[in-house]
């Protein structure tokens, strides 16, 4: 049984000093793994559902093909919950998930975290450390090995959400000049789908009206045991028109 309390890393980096905690939940005895910046509570392995999710309602918005035929790019690496999600689907041939902490990759290739060894040992996953705003609006694109490559799927969980974003530069991607960037890394019939704490929001669905041929927000519910009650997240999947450049 492990301590019940365990800082197991902590780190200062440009975005503040971030740190690794793992704690026993006293309800059900399993280890929690939480990750906080600064004050703030990241992400936390007991509420995971959202994030899977990510993966799979935006893959199961495009079109049925054979196993390993489709490239997914994950902004956000986390916990890698999204990514794991990702590669669970055998359509999936290649991942890249994109991080701007350092640290994070390599509390997975250290497999100090609970998915760590199962995403680096994956050959079909790649962790690269980078801006993905930047990269989005980059001419070089979203893999640095390949300039210009596009995807199937692009899935992102960054921000809390459009309109709360972890730094002030995030917030260009969700307007319509920066869907449009976005949406040309994306092959035709491709889909961008987005985590996001807040409910759904009118404002950025008529954003998404405005670039993707096609667009819906999904209300994730999970059980939230720290409230005694359930709480939710929104999943906003968009795929882009089969004859768009």
């Amino acid at each position: 049984m492990s301590a019940r309390f365990e800082e197991i890393d902590w780190r200062p980096t440009a975005m503040g000093d971030i740190s690794l905690r793992r704690r026993r939940d006293p309800a059900s005895g399993d280890d929690v793994y939480e990750v906080k910046l600064g004050d703030e509570f990241l992400m936390s392995s007991l509420f995971t559902a959202g994030e899977i999710d990510l993966s799979r309602l935006g893959l199961a918005k495009l079109p049925n093909t054979e196993p390993e035929e489709l490239d997914v790019a994950v902004g956000g690496l986390g916990l890698g919950y999204t990514a794991r999600a990702a590669l669970d689907d055998p359509r999936v041939r290649s991942l890249i998930v994109i991080d701007a902490l350092g640290e994070v990759i390599d509390w997975h290739q250290r497999r100090l975290v609970p998915l760590g060894a199962s995403l680096a040992s994956d050959p079909r996953c790649r962790l690269v450390q980078g801006d993905f705003f930047a990269m989005v609006a980059d001419s070089r694109g979203l893999d640095p090995q390949t300039p210009d490559r596009r995807f199937h799927a692009i899935l992102l969980d960054i921000d809390h959400s459009p309109r709360h974003v972890l730094h002030p530069r995030h917030a260009a991607l969700y307007q319509p000049a920066g869907m449009r960037a976005l949406a040309s890394r994306l092959h035709p019939d491709g889909v961008f789908a987005l985590w996001s704490n807040d409910p759904p929001d009118e404002e950025f669905n008529s954003v998404l009206a405005e670039v993707f041929a096609e667009s819906e927000a999904h209300v994730v519910d999970f059980d939230n045991p720290l409230q005694e009650g359930t709480a939710a997240n929104t999943v906003y999947v968009a795929r882009k028109a089969a004859d768009a450049n």
